[in-house]
C-alpha cells in the first residue's frame, strides 16, 4: 500500500526530498573533505616537517640543551632562521623574507621543490640562495640576478615552489629564501634583540615518537626550548584545520535542518490531503499501526533515497574544497571515499526525514472512519505526551549530533541554544506579522493587496516554514559578511592618519639618529621611537622560575616562564590601553622595588596582582619589581603593545634596541625609502603594514568564499523548500484560483496577488534574516573581537533585493500554469 500510494503522490514530495539531499550533500561534502585532510596530513606528517623529529629554541642553546642533542646521536641537519630584508639588485627591489640558513642533506622526507629541479642539491656547493617563486614573479627577478641579505650578496640559483617547515600563511607574509647553513655568520645580522630561530633536526626512523616527547618534552622546555615530533606536528595541524571543518560542518547542519523543516512542513500538508484515504483505509479494516506504517514507510524510502543522492553529491562535491581553499592547505590533498562517512550519509537521510516527520505523519493516528463521511477536515487533536516526546527526540538529536561534529558539550549546547533562539525569533517575527494583519487588515486596500495579505494566514499557508527558510539562509550569510567587515576594519590602519603603516624593527642604538634622518629626508615624520629591552622572570612573589616549573600543582602558564620578553619604558598610557587595577606611576629613580604595569593577561597567567612582587634577568643583572598596576590591552590593535612596561628612569642604560615608526602615503615612497634602509642598515627588518593587510584581506576572502559557498546551501534549500510548498499546496491555490475566477477577477489580478504575496514573504524572511544578523554581528564585535561594527550595505543593497526578486519570482513560475489554463481544464488535470 505504501508503494501503491507513493507512486501516485512521488511527485507531490520530491522537491523536499531534494532539500534533504541538500542538506547531506554539504554535511557528507565537509565531513569527508575533513577526514582525508587529516589522513593526509597524518601520512605526510614527515614531509611537512622535513624529518623525523626537531629541537627548536628562539635563543642559542646552551650547554645542557647541546648535551641533550649529542645524546641523541648529534643532529644530522641544523638551521638559523630569521626575518629580514633583502634587497634584489638588478631590480633594485626590496622584500621582507624569512631567511632560512641550512645544512647539507635537509630534507630527510619530501623535497624541495624548485625550478630548476635539481637546484636543492647544488645551491650548498655554489654558495647561492633559493628565493620564493611567487616573490620572483613579483619582482621580475630571474636565476643568476643577486639576492642582497646582510652584508652578503649571493646569486639567485633558482625558484623555490615548497620546502619543509614553511607555512603558507606566514610565508605570504614572509617569503622563505634558503641559503647555505655557512654563510648565516657572514649576513651579520645576528645581533642584539635579533628574533632568531636555532632548529636541530634528525633522521631517526625506528625511534619511538610518543616516548621520546614524554621523556624530553619537559625537560627541554624548562631549558627553553622544544621538541616537535613528526606526529606531533600533524596532530597540531589536524586539529587546526579540523576546527574550522567543525564550523563548516555547523553551516551544513543548518543547511539540513533547513531541509528537514520543510520535510515537517510538507507531510503536514500532505497527510491534510491524506486524511479521507485514511479514514477510507480505517473504513475497511485497517488499524491505526497499518495506516501509520504506510505513510511511515514511504517518508523512509524518500529519505533513503535521499541519503543515497545527497551523499554520492557529497563526495562529488568534496572535489572542489582543494580548488576553493587553495594554498591555505598545508599538504597535497588526495581524495578518497571514506565508509563511514558514506554510512553517515545513508542514516542521516533516513533518520531525519523519519524524525522531522514523525509530528505531521501522528496525526494518522487520530483519524476516525467517519471522516470519510464528513465534509469539515477537523480531526482529534494529537496526544500531547507524543508531541512533546517527539520534540524531545529532535532536540536530543540535534544536540548529540552537533556534539559528535565539535566534541565539546559546551560548544553543543550553546549551538543548539543559538538555533532555537534564532528559529525562534524567525517564528515569532512570522507569527507577530500574521497577527498584525488580522488585527490591522487595510481594508481601504485594492483587491489585489488584501488578497494577497489573506494568504499569508489562510489555511495550509506556508508563512512560517518559508520566513524559516529564508530567514536563516540570508542570516548565515549576512553575519558572515558582516562578521568578515569587522576582521578587515581591525586589521586596516588606512583610515587613521595618525596611525604608522611601516614599522622598523631591530634599530640599533648607535643607528637611532641616521635612520631618523633618512626618514625624515624623505619629507616623513617619525611616528614612534620605541626603546626595547630584553628580559625574562626569574622569580614570582620570592619563587624561582625553576622550582615553578617543578611544582606540578603550579598553576602558572608556561609561557610566563619560558619566554623572552620584549619590554619597553615610557610614561604615559597610549590609545589601546586602558588601566584596569592600581596606579600608573610615570617615574622611578633610585628605588630599590621598582613599580611595574603589567598587561592584565599576563596578570592572569602569571597568578598575580597590583602590591605582588616580580623579579627579572636583564642580561645577567636582576631587577626587584612590584605591580603598581594592570592594563587593559587591545591586542587586535596592530600597533606595538607590551605586556609589561617600566616607567622612565630605569632602564635607559640597560642593553636595548629600538622600534622606529613612520607613514607612508603610496607604492613609490615605501620602496624608495625601503631600498635606502636596506642598503645603508642591513640589520634592520621592515614591516610595510599594507602589504600585511592586503595578505590578511586576501586569506579573509577566500575563507568567506568557501563559507559563503557553503552557507548558499541553506538559501539553495529554502529555495527548493518554496518550490516544495508551492508544489504541495497547488490544489489549495487552484480551488482559489477557479472561485476567484468564477466571481469574475482576471488572469491579471490573480497574478498581481500571487506576485504580491510572494514578495511580501521574501521581503519579509530576508529583512528578518539580515535584521538578525546586525545584532549577532554587533555582539560579535562587542563580545569577541571589542571592535566598533559599522554594518556593510553590500546586505541591503544586494542580498535583500536579490532573495525577495528570487522568492517572488520563483513562486510566479510555479502558478502561472494555473492561472493561464481554463478553470474546468485545471479541475479536470487535478481530479485525474
Amino acid at each position: 500500500m505504501a508503494w501503491r500510494d507513493g507512486k501516485a503522490s512521488g511527485r507531490k514530495l520530491s522537491l523536499f526530498m531534494a532539500s534533504i539531499v541538500l542538506g547531506i550533500a554539504a554535511v557528507v561534502s565537509i565531513q569527508s573533505f575533513g577526514e582525508n585532510l587529516k589522513n593526509n596530513i597524518s601520512l605526510q606528517s614527515k614531509s611537512l616537517m622535513g624529518a623525523d623529529f626537531k629541537i627548536d629554541s628562539n635563543k642559542e642553546p646552551n650547554e645542557k640543551v647541546l648535551g641533550i642533542i649529542d645524546s641523541l646521536g648529534g643532529a644530522d641537519a641544523r638551521e638559523i632562521g630569521f626575518v629580514s630584508m633583502a634587497a634584489f639588485t638588478g631590480t633594485n627591489a626590496t622584500k621582507l623574507v624569512q631567511v632560512r640558513g641550512i645544512e647539507p642533506g635537509f630534507p630527510f622526507y619530501g623535497e624541495l621543490e624548485t625550478e630548476p629541479e635539481n637546484a636543492g642539491d647544488l645551491y650548498h656547493t655554489q654558495n647561492a640562495a633559493l628565493v620564493d617563486a611567487t616573490v620572483m614573479l613579483q619582482l621580475g627577478i630571474k636565476p643568476g640576478d643577486s639576492i642582497k641579505i646582510g652584508n652578503i650578496s649571493l646569486p639567485v640559483l633558482a625558484s623555490l615552489h615548497a620546502v619543509p617547515g614553511s607555512t603558507s600563511i606566514f610565508s605570504s607574509v614572509a617569503p622563505p629564501v634558503l641559503i647555505p647553513y655557512k654563510l648565516i655568520e657572514q649576513t651579520g645580522l645576528v645581533q642584539t634583540g635579533s628574533r632568531v630561530n636555532y632548529e636541530f633536526y634528525f633522521a631517526a626512523p625506528g625511534m619511538n615518537m610518543e616516548q621520546l616527547d614524554n621523556d624530553l618534552s619537559n625537560v627541554l622546555d624548562n631549558l627553553e626550548a622544544d621538541l616537535d615530533t613528526h606526529t606531533s606536528t600533524s596532530e597540531r595541524l589536524g586539529r587546526r584545520y579540523d576546527n574550522f571543518g567543525k564550523f563548516l560542518n555547523l553551516v551544513a547542519f543548518i543547511a539540513l535542518l533547513l531541509g528537514c523543516v520543510g520535510i515537517a512542513s510538507a507531510i503536514n500538508i500532505y497527510i491534510k490531503g491524506k486524511l479521507r484515504a485514511v479514514a477510507v483505509l480505517k473504513c475497511i479494516g485497517a488499524t491505526k499501526r497499518q495506516t501509520f506504517l504506510i505513510y511511515l514507510i514511504q517518508i523512509g524510502v524518500m529519505g533513503l533515497l535521499g541519503g543515497i543522492i545527497g551523499t554520492v553529491a557529497g563526495l562529488f562535491l568534496q572535489q572542489l574544497f582543494p580548488l576553493l581553499l587553495g594554498d591555505l592547505l598545508p599538504v597535497d590533498v588526495t581524495m578518497t571515499f571514506s565508509p563511514q562517512v558514506i554510512v553517515m550519509g545513508l542514516l542521516l537521510g533516513i533518520f531525519m526525514s523519519v524524525l522531522f516527520a514523525l509530528y505531521p505523519l501522528m496525526g494518522t493516528l487520530y483519524i476516525s472512519p467517519l471522516q470519510a463521511l464528513r465534509i469539515q477536515d477537523e480531526t482529534k487533536s494529537k496526544s500531547g505526551k507524543a508531541g512533546l516526546l517527539v520534540l524531545f527526540g529532535i532536540f536530543c538529536f540535534i544536540l548529540l549530533f552537533s556534539y559528535w561534529l565539535l566534541r565539546d558539550w559546551r560548544y553543543s549546547l550553546a549551538f543548539v541554544a543559538g538555533i532555537i533562539i534564532t528559529f525562534s525569533i524567525l517564528a515569532g517575527v512570522a507569527k507577530l506579522f500574521m497577527n498584525a494583519i488580522r488585527k490591522f487588515f487595510p481594508s481601504s486596500w485594492g483587491f489585489p493587496a488584501r488578497q494577497s495579505l489573506l494568504n499569508l494566514f489562510r489555511p495550509q499557508n506556508q508563512t512560517l516554514t518559508l520566513i524559516l527558510a529564508i530567514g536563516v539562509g540570508t542570516f548565515l550569510i549576512s553575519t558572515l559578511y558582516f562578521t568578515k567587515d569587522i576582521l578587515l576594519a581591525q586589521a586596516s590602519l588606512e583610515s587613521n592618519v595618525s596611525s604608522p603603516n611601516m614599522i622598523l624593527l631591530d634599530v640599533q642604538t648607535g643607528q637611532r639618529d641616521s635612520i631618523s634622518n633618512t626618514i625624515m629626508q624623505k619629507d616623513l615624520r617619525l611616528i614612534d621611537d620605541i626603546p626595547i629591552v630584553t628580559m625574562r622572570v626569574h622569580s614570582i612573589n620570592g619563587r624561582s622560575v625553576n622550582s615553578i616549573r617543578e611544582d606540578t600543582t603550579a598553576n602558572v602558564n608556561r609561557w610566563i616562564l619560558n619566554h623572552e620578553f620584549r619590554v619597553t619604558y615610557r610614561d604615559s598610557l597610549i590609545a589601546s590601553e586602558a588601566l584596569q587595577d592600581g596606579n600608573w606611576i610615570p617615574t622611578a629613580q633610585g628605588t630599590e622595588v621598582i613599580p611595574i604595569s603589567i598587561s592584565d593577561n599576563f596578570a592572569d597567567d602569571a597568578k598575580v596582582g597590583v602590591g605582588d612582587k616580580l623579579s627579572f634577568n636583564v642580561q645577567g643583572v636582576l631587577l626587584n619589581t612590584v605591580v603598581g598596576s594592570i592594563r587593559t590591552v587591545d591586542w587586535s590593535r596592530m600597533q606595538l603593545n607590551f605586556s609589561i612596561i617600566f616607567p622612565v628612569g630605569v632602564l635607559e642604560d640597560a642593553p636595548q634596541f629600538r622600534v622606529l615608526t613612520t607613514k607612508i602615503s603610496n607604492e613609490e615612497a615605501s620602496a624608495s625609502l625601503q631600498q635606502d634602509l636596506v642598503r645603508d642598515f642591513p640589520n634592520v627588518t621592515i614591516i610595510d603594514l599594507r602589504q600585511v593587510i592586503t595578505v590578511i584581506e586576501g586569506l579573509l576572502n577566500k575563507i568567506s568564499w568557501l563559507i559563503n559557498f557553503m552557507a548558499f546551501f541553506s538559501i539553495l534549500t529554502g529555495i527548493i523548500v518554496l518550490l516544495g510548498a508551492v508544489r504541495t499546496s497547488k490544489f489549495q491555490r487552484i480551488k482559489e484560483s477557479v472561485l476567484l475566477r468564477t466571481l469574475g477577477a482576471k488572469s491579471n489580478q490573480i497574478l498581481k496577488i500571487l506576485a504580491l504575496e510572494y514578495m511580501y514573504l521574501g521581503v519579509l524572511g530576508a529583512l528578518s534574516g539580515i535584521l538578525l544578523s546586525l545584532f549577532s554581528s554587533q555582539l560579535l564585535a562587542w563580545q569577541v573581537f571589542d571592535s566598533p561594527f559599522i554594518p556593510s550595505l553590500y546586505p541591503f543593497l544586494i542580498l535583500f533585493p536579490a532573495i525577495s526578486l528570487l522568492v517572488m519570482l520563483i513562486g510566479l513560475s510555479n502558478s502561472i500554469s494555473v492561472i493561464k489554463s481554463p478553470p474546468l481544464e485545471v479541475l479536470r488535470k487535478e481530479g485525474k
